[in-house]
């Protein structure tokens, strides 16, 4: 009798298929995958640096497991503009691990903006590779750094073997993995490139599948004006024939309040005619860049700071610069809406009207001697910080509606942007204010982002996807930075797996460093690869 018990209850379990096992079950949380989608209430499973299940739960037993029940369950937040290189450049490991970003629930930062990104892409990749970085790095080749290399900071047109050289770099940082070309046509020496230029460049990127990302020349009023700005970074995209991505999209300025209507609708005509059109933007009504690039005409900016300091010094040509800078001031709200946010110096955390009055200046004298403190040794150019204060709601919401716009934090040292965007949209714009709804959130800060850059297998939870996965508790997720405590991080992640790596756990990072730098594959007819 024992041994027929025995033999049926064998034959019985061997019936039953067996649990499976993974690494990670994050179970019973409420899960947007990133698609136009409703959520639905299951278990994500991870097993190495991919997702192996995403649905109901199962039973299944795992090495480490999540309980997410009555907690968002969204792909790794993707921030598209940001400007890392404090922390992923860090000589200190544990900054390099990306914090701000981490602490957000972002696993994967779009870099090389604003024309900034180095065409050496591949040695670049292997540096940061190497030195262990905590996020996802996607590359862009930058129109400035390659106009710098070619022409210095002149304010001149290239030669024919001159442009034919900034074309080659274009095509160089795409054949080694960039995702596109990158442009700041508002920054010196960049702007002082025709629209002609800039396509020749562009088309480098375009025929190799890249993206056109742009800081356009204006978002005010400043030269040529934000519509017409808009129009020329669209005739860009078609000229060059590459899909247009305008970063941080706004109506910047005391002139330019309440005309998103009309930049919205320029965008919106050209992608009737057919054009790839996205944008990005950030949820603050503060911009961030530095003080000359606010105050100071782009003229005096011709040759780089030491030309700038040397024309400060022209009795000649400063009041000629006062001027042009006394009207970029009224046009920024004035002294008062201009906090300096630069760390470490005495007027940190002041704005300029304090500063003016601390040292008994006219505002635009107090600017200058910052810019003249700050370049001092004339050798080493530093660029001031400053948040200026000079959008309004009602443009900021008109644009985040847009089904086109995605989220980014522009995140530059001294701006909370850096610290607490993602919370600062989601606390602000989606639970008080209900300017957008939570799977809209999600879905422009994950899957659509991933389809605009073309990221593979990210952005999504879907089986056989990169395990790049955030946890969120909804009640506790809100920014900790503010514009007087810039680097206080975000709270309310409950966990954030960067490629099947538990890179934040209760909102503490773990020091796992899991971060790759995502390069994209190798266009046609570019030379043998020498990629890390």
């Amino acid at each position: 009798m024992r041994r027929l018990l025995a033999a049926l209850l064998a034959t019985a379990l061997a019936s039953v298929a067996p649990l499976p096992r993974v690494d990670v079950v994050v179970r019973g949380g409420t899960i947007y995958t990133g698609a136009d989608t409703p959520p639905i209430v299951g278990d994500v499973e991870i097993v190495g640096d991919r997702i192996a299940y995403v649905g109901p739960s199962r039973g299944t037993v795992a090495r480490r497991t999540i309980d997410a029940r009555g907690r968002i369950v969204a792909p790794g937040l993707i921030d598209a503009h940001t400007h890392p290189d404090t922390y992923t450049r860090s000589p200190v490991a544990k900054a390099r691990l990306a914090l701000p970003w981490l602490a957000q629930g972002v696993s994967t930062i779009v870099t090389g903006v604003d024309g900034g990104g180095t065409p050496d892409v591949a040695a670049d990749a292997r540096a940061l590779q190497a030195s262990r970085i905590g996020v996802n790095v996607v590359p862009f080749v930058g129109f400035g750094a390659i106009r710098a290399r070619v022409l210095g900071q002149a304010d001149r047109a290239p030669s024919a073997a001159e442009l034919a050289r900034e074309a080659a770099l274009a095509a160089k940082g795409m054949c080694e993995g960039a995702y596109g070309l990158s442009t700041g046509l508002f920054y010196a020496p960049q702007s002082f490139a025709t629209t002609a230029e800039v396509v020749a460049v562009a088309r480098e990127a375009g025929k190799r599948g890249g993206l056109y990302d742009t800081h356009q020349r204006d978002e005010s009023d400043y030269t040529i004006g934000l519509i017409a700005s808009t129009r020329e970074a669209i005739e860009i995209g078609r000229d060059a024939r590459m899909p247009v991505h305008i970063a941080h999209l706004k109506a910047l300025g005391v002139d330019l309040q309440g005309h998103a209507p009309d930049l919205i609708a320029t965008i919106e005509a050209a992608r009737r005619a057919g054009q790839d059109i996205t944008a990005d933007q950030y949820p603050w009504l503060a911009s961030g860049t530095s003080v000359d690039a606010s105050l100071v005409p782009g003229w005096a900016l011709d040759g780089g700071y030491a030309r700038m300091i040397a024309r400060f010094d022209d009795p000649a040509t400063l009041p000629r610069i006062k001027a042009a800078m006394t009207d970029n001031l009224r046009r920024r709200g004035g002294a008062t809406s201009m906090l300096l946010t630069s760390a470490g110096q005495p007027w940190t955390g002041k704005t300029l009207a304090q500063m003016a009055a601390l040292w008994r200046l006219a505002p635009i004298d107090a600017a200058i001697r910052i810019l003249r403190v700050a370049n001092a040794d004339r050798t080493a150019p530093a660029g001031v910080g400053v948040a200026s204060f000079n959008m309004v709601d009602r443009d900021v919401d008109l644009i985040m509606k847009q089904p086109w716009v995605i989220t980014s934090s522009d995140g530059s040292d001294g701006h909370p942007r850096q610290y607490a965007t993602f919370p600062r949209k989601y606390r602000s714009y989606v639970r008080d204010r209900k300017v957008i709804d939570l799977a809209a959130f999600i879905r422009r800060s994950t899957g659509l982002t991933a389809d605009i850059y073309r990221l593979d297998r990210r952005g999504y939870l879907r089986p056989g996807y990169h395990a790049d996965l955030v946890v969120i508790d909804p009640d506790r997720y809100a920014p900790g930075a503010d514009y007087v405590h810039s680097t206080v991080p975000a709270r309310g992640v409950v966990a954030l797996f960067v490629n099947g790596r538990l890179a934040l756990a209760d909102g503490a990072a773990t020091g796992i460093a899991a971060g790759r730098v995502l390069l994209r594959p190798t266009p046609a007819g570019c030379p043998a690869s020498v990629r890390p």
